[in-house]
């Protein structure tokens, strides 16, 4: 008589799914790999807090839809979290969830029902950017008699010309840069996906000289910290903060601005679009894995939208006698 297999526990599941389907299986990046501890680390913390059984350890009863959905507004209410963040932590646990039910189908019921639960909708606000002007004065800001400012104005000119992630930017190294006749830099980008970016000569020139002074070793970080050590993101965004500030003095537009890392990223592509450059190769520089994500800045670009006015006729519009408002009243009562 056969005997039946014991289904996994719940740990052994969590680790498998690690291991085995994210590291082995599908090589995923380390920042995915975060991305969905994280998610767990914060499941599982909120799981022990209003689990009705909170002695004994978690199985995969526990992540039915109900404690889910549960978690989902714990992100929302309690964190703070944006829908964008609630969205990925969701998509997280149904990728584990589907690899649990590979794993032992008696919990096919339950993971069905978590799968069902959809992906939140919300507003996407039109996309910040800088202006020529305030680019041009946030670039000049680093103090250039310091070496920390030094390195700033490399890498704030380097993500303006790239428009990289700041994860891409802090991550490359200086074998990533190459100095040649046709200058570019290698970024590493999302999902394993590498791309290559032009760099203007002021831009290189800029890279050459600090290459120079960090000593270019080529696994050396492009952009260390005092330590020598890869710059974190909150460094490089209070980094950027204290450039805006010292622009703010002299470009007073900027005072009213909150401008992040990725605001350079939408500016680099602003500015590209602008120049009426193709969408599909502003998608190639920006490393997007659609289209679809560029055509954003094309509906945020309110100077392209006014030019395009510009180019069209106006319709003849006679300006009659306003008609009373009882023929109105009596108009919008017979609708």
């Amino acid at each position: 008589m056969t005997r039946l297999r014991q289904p996994p526990g719940f740990a052994t599941l969590v680790r498998d799914f690690f291991c085995q389907r994210l590291l082995n299986q599908q090589n995923v990046s380390p920042n995915t790999v975060a991305a969905y501890r994280d998610t767990f680390r914060i499941l599982l913390e909120f799981m022990q807090r209003h689990r009705k059984a909170s002695k004994t350890a978690p199985t995969l009863d526990d992540i039915d839809a109900p404690s889910v959905l549960a978690f989902l507004d714990h992100l929302e209410t309690h964190r703070g979290n944006s829908v964008r963040t609630r969205n990925a932590r969701l998509g997280a646990i149904r990728a584990f969830v589907t690899y649990a039910s590979a794993r032992d189908p008696t919990a096919l019921p339950l993971t069905q029902r978590v799968l069902a639960i959809p992906q939140k909708r919300f507003t996407r606000p039109l996309v910040g950017h800088l202006t020529r002007a305030e680019i041009e004065a946030v670039l000049e800001s680093p103090d250039r008699s310091t070496w920390s400012g030094r390195r700033d104005r490399a890498l704030l000119l380097l993500m303006y010309n790239t428009g990289a992630r700041v994860s891409e930017a802090i991550g490359l190294r200086c074998e990533d840069v190459s100095l040649g006749p046709s200058a570019h830099v290698r970024i590493h980008g999302k999902g394993r996906k590498d791309r290559s970016v032009p760099l203007w000569k002021a831009t290189a020139a800029l890279l050459a000289e600090w290459m120079t002074e960090i000593g270019a070793d080529e696994q050396t970080p492009l952009f260390p910290n005092r330590h020598g050590h890869v710059m974190s993101r909150s460094g490089v965004e209070d980094r950027l903060q204290r450039a805006v500030i010292t622009a703010a003095a002299r470009c007073k537009s900027l005072q009213t601005k909150n401008v992040s890392p990725h605001t350079l990223r939408h500016t680099t592509a602003m500015h590209l679009l602008q120049s009426e450059v193709d969408v599909t190769v502003i998608a190639l520089w920006l490393g997007h894995e659609s289209t679809n994500t560029t055509h954003q800045y094309v509906e945020a670009d309110l100077e392209m939208k006014r030019r395009v006015l510009d180019k069209l006729d106006e319709p003849p519009v006679k300006n009659g006698r306003r008609k009373k408002a009882e023929d109105l009243l009596d108009f919008l009562d017979g609708l």
